[in-house]
């Protein structure tokens, strides 16, 4: 019998080929509400150096970059704008406060306006 394409590539890069599968469930990362925990999620109007244009920004977030990122996509969609994530806030392009709160709430966060 012939040997398996795997073990042929790790012998030719002389890497240990491991054909158990990965424990998904325990290494798979916490959610945006596991890691934010109980902590007030602030949003606000903001409107300075913006040449008058509001915007919304949910700020006090304390998830990774990539879950940041997840609930940023879900919220702009959900206001039907553009925005960006990045050093634990989310910026929404108008003022959409009441939608961003509803739709935090909703998805566990604790929210309020401010």
């Amino acid at each position: 019998m012939t040997e398996d394409w795997k073990a042929k590539l790790g012998a030719a890069f002389n890497v240990e080929v491991n054909d158990e599968p990965a424990e998904a469930v325990a290494n798979e990362p916490l959610s945006a509400v596991a890691q934010q925990g109980g902590a007030m999620v602030n949003v606000l109007l903001d409107k300075k150096g913006r040449n008058g244009k509001k915007v919304t920004l949910v700020v006090d977030l304390k998830c990774d970059e990539v879950r940041l990122k997840e609930l940023a996509a879900v919220l702009k969609k959900r206001c039907g704008v553009g925005g960006s994530a990045r050093g634990g806030e989310i910026l929404i392009q108008g003022d959409f406060r009441t939608q961003v709160v509803e739709q935090l709430k909703s998805m566990g966060f604790k929210a309020r306006v401010i």
